[in-house]
């Protein structure tokens, strides 16, 4: 109560409060030096160098304030319980929204290079093996003229110059074609890919800064904003039994005016809850469900592309090879002069030559070891554990803020004890004329 009462007083009355007041500044100064740049350089990501400069640059700044400027120290002391009204739960959702854009968007980007990965490899090896199997072609168009070649070289009537099939397809030229353009087009997916995962994470950090900016500088305006209606509006927020207006109604006999619970004041001290807090409670959580739903789309396509990625990379391995067999059937005759048989009505005399039936084997293989696949991403669960906690505290602010705005008319109250007189005095006048009518 006395250190309080010290860091609350407009000058210090001598030289032991003022070291006691130097000596609190101080160490608030250097606790929120290091939460501030452990924001800075954890949350927000700034360079080191950045953060030690702007942590070292703020905490001076703010020793100095808070040490000589009397209504700085009470809005710096509003800010505290601010932090559990809206601004703050925009400072946590803040915070969230960096945690999923930097450890849950870049698995989710992995994870779909994998599946592009597999597919890549299922394709080149698939169309490698049909073009080796053209081969199967050429050795049975080869073994089929072999096979009409021999008996015709064995007659002495005529000879022909080759008995051999000519199968010409550039298979070399084509296998390589097809390969490259594999190749570039994996490649394009990848730097696709890769052009968005630093878009959207450049993007989302820079929103990030932007809000997590912003929600610092409205934090510290709507803690300006209450102390300046405070010390001018006489109605504003005064809406308490407090104290000094029980103090006022019993030196004025009129002690029948607080009893019970009057209509439209709060007792500071209760846990109660009035309808139209619990009402306005109730708005804020539904609002803040909208943006949890929409982390729980990201954390859910997380999981989903996971599975699928770790599906297509199990399946791919466990692709079993086809074996294809392309069967030849060939059979033929010759015949000695066809003219003559076609003019005299003669039975044709046909000379037959051997029969050719062969099969031949190949293996058509969908996956290959040379594939390089990199392994799926699995989500991190101090990652999920993180944002569920902060989300917790962010449901449980949006209940406390009643509570915080309690407190800051409390801070406000000891920071200007003349001006809470001046307010007790005026909502005693207010209730007694209410009484009177």
């Amino acid at each position: 109560a006395e250190l309080w009462a010290v860091y609350s007083k407009p000058v210090p009355a001598d030289g032991r409060e003022l070291r006691a007041l130097f000596l609190q500044c101080s160490c608030i100064t250097v606790l929120l030096g290091g939460l501030f740049y452990n924001w800075l350089l954890a949350s927000l990501e700034y360079p080191q160098r950045l953060s030690i400069a702007m942590a070292i640059t703020f905490s001076l700044l703010l020793l100095l304030t808070l040490f000589l400027v009397h209504p700085a120290r009470c809005v710096f002391s509003i800010i505290m319980p601010t932090l559990g009204t809206k601004q703050g739960q925009k400072l946590l959702l803040s915070t969230c929204v960096m945690i999923v854009a930097v450890n849950i968007t870049p698995n989710i980007v992995s994870n779909i290079k994998t599946i592009l990965q597999v597919i890549q490899c299922i394709s080149k090896s698939t169309s490698e093996s049909l073009l080796n199997s053209t081969g199967l072609l050429e050795t049975a168009s080869w073994e089929v003229g072999e096979e009409i070649k021999t008996p015709v070289d064995n007659t002495d009537i005529w000879k022909p110059m080759d008995g051999h099939f000519l199968f010409s397809l550039e298979e070399r030229t084509n296998s390589s074609l097809i390969k490259q353009q594999i190749h570039l087009a994996g490649e394009k997916v990848r730097r696709d890919f890769l052009a968005v995962e630093v878009l959207v994470k450049d993007s989302v950090q820079a929103g990030n800064k932007v809000v997590a900016g912003f929600s610092v500088l409205f934090l510290c305006l709507e803690s300006a904003w209450y102390l300046k209606n405070y010390l001018t509006n006489l109605r504003f927020d005064n809406v308490y039994i407090t104290k000094k207006l029980q103090h006022l109604a019993a030196a004025g006999g009129a002690a029948q005016l607080l009893a019970g619970s009057p209509k439209g004041l709060i007792r500071p001290t209760g846990l109660k809850l009035s309808r139209e807090e619990v009402t306005l409670c109730l708005a804020q959580a539904l609002r803040l469900s909208v943006a949890l739903l929409l982390v729980l789309v990201v954390v859910a396509l997380e999981h989903l592309t996971f599975s699928v990625a770790d599906t297509a990379v199990r399946r791919a391995a466990q692709f079993s090879s086809v074996t294809v067999t392309l069967s030849v059937n060939y059979s033929a005759a010759a015949m000695v002069l066809p003219f003559l048989w076609q003019i005299f009505p003669l039975p044709s005399k046909e000379l037959p030559l051997h029969d050719f039936k062969r099969n031949y084997n190949h293996t058509l293989a969908f996956s290959s070891a040379q594939c390089r696949i990199s392994p799926p991403m699995p989500p991190n669960p101090s990652v999920l554990l993180a944002v569920g906690l902060l989300f917790c505290i962010i449901y449980a602010t949006v209940f406390l803020e009643t509570y915080a705005r309690r407190l800051c008319r409390k801070i406000a109250a000891s920071f200007f004890e003349s001006r809470e007189e001046e307010r007790a005095r005026y909502l005693y006048g207010k209730l007694s004329r209410q009484h009177r009518k």
